[in-house]
């Protein structure tokens, strides 16, 4: 994978939308996992796990990378359902406060056992919350780009239902 050095990665936020995984991940008592970002965007905003997909890099390789890093277990894409694809809009980026960032995401939805995850605390999040599914829309600190998979995720439920 290439790695870019920070001019070099401030201008392709600036130029170019930025390509990424967002996981959606579910317990067995049917909560969403969300971390308290530290950086930005949506910094001090609870988030879903995610990250960008590298140059080079596969959708299953990315997330696997992804799982590992964010969830501390490997899960393949295969045990995941695509929700959509999702855009989201920055006033800022990592960077600071510009250049603006925009994310084309593919929002994936993951069931797990809440004991197999060894959730990392570090970069991304400095700590962690279960919320149940029906309270997510009304939680305020939960970003609203996050909040927006549950339209999704409860579509589902409907349908399987069915």
């Amino acid at each position: 994978m290439a790695f870019l050095n920070k001019q070099a990665f401030t201008e392709v936020i600036d130029r170019t939308p930025l390509v990424s995984i967002d996981l959606v991940v579910e317990n067995e008592k049917g909560e969403i996992l969300f971390g308290l970002r530290k950086n930005r965007p949506a910094k001090d905003y609870w988030f879903v796990p995610g990250g960008r997909i590298l140059k080079n890099e596969t959708l299953d390789a990315a997330f696997l990378r992804l799982t590992l890093n964010e969830l501390g277990f490997e899960f393949s894409r295969s045990q995941a359902r695509l929700l959509d694809m999702y855009e989201h809009f920055y006033d800022d980026s990592v960077m600071g406060e510009k250049p603006s960032t925009h994310y084309v995401v593919a929002g994936y939805h993951l069931k797990v056992h809440q004991n197999r995850l060894a959730l990392p605390i570090g970069d991304q999040h400095n700590e962690y919350k279960w919320c149940e599914k029906s309270k997510v829309k009304s939680d305020k600190s939960i970003h609203k780009h996050s909040s927006d998979y549950m339209d999704a995720v409860l579509s589902i439920e409907l349908s399987e239902e069915l």
